[in-house]
């Protein structure tokens, strides 16, 4: 089973060399972390920003230089800071190669709920309604179940939806998962997790290979 770090290296595997990626808050802001290092990857914030980089050392923080979610991150040579309407120009114009972002909910047609439990806070929409509707390519960073050990890989979404149809690919704590035309398809699971704890943990409907291997990390 993996952390959220393990989560975040696994996805880092599906950014490729001259890939533009934006991540969303949450785990998806681990995977900076992680790309290897001899591929040149331009991550972009929502908030203005191209060319971050992991996040800084503890006392090297620099607290006007963040990400969308606010947290405090590095930026590499080159980077560039700009408002946020050239932001979403970029992210409406589908010059992002790569959407990672993090889900309450996913459905087993690629339906997304990401930005709102009804009856508490939550920050909000932000750009994912924006990044879900120009995106091509959409990782979801999540865990399997929420705390109640309930499946957040349903076959509706219960929550209010983020965007229709869209995720491609989930990375969870127990598996990898590709959004096919008849529902979930298991392509890899976690080191030290069954099949057989997958599928109980899978409330959409599942296909499963005759091989499923495990994760290479």
């Amino acid at each position: 089973m993996l952390d959220k770090n393990g989560i975040a290296r696994r996805i880092a595997r599906e950014v490729k060399d001259g890939y533009y990626v934006n991540l969303g808050i949450g785990i998806p802001t681990l995977v900076a972390n992680f790309v290897r290092d001899d591929i040149e990857v331009e991550f972009q914030s929502e908030n203005g920003v191209l060319g971050m980089g992991p996040f800084p050392w503890e006392g090297e923080e620099d607290p006007d230089i963040i990400n969308a979610g606010k947290q405090t991150i590095t930026t590499l040579p080159g980077a560039s800071f700009f408002d946020s309407s050239m932001s979403f120009a970029m992210i409406r114009g589908q010059h992002v190669d790569l959407t990672i972002l993090g889900a309450m909910e996913v459905a087993e047609n690629g339906d997304i709920a990401n930005w709102k439990i009804p009856g508490k806070m939550v920050k909000g929409m932000g750009g994912a309604m924006d990044l879900v509707a120009s995106a091509e390519n959409i990782i979801v960073a999540m865990m399997h179940t929420n705390k109640a050990g309930a499946s957040k890989l349903l076959e509706r979404c219960t929550l209010p939806l983020t965007g229709v149809g869209c995720v491609k690919k989930i990375v969870t704590n127990l598996a990898v998962l590709e959004v096919g035309p008849e529902g979930f398809i298991l392509l890899e699971r976690a080191p030290g997790v069954s099949v057989a704890e997958i599928k109980a943990a899978t409330a959409g409907r599942l296909h499963i290979p005759d091989e499923v291997p495990e994760m290479d990390l």
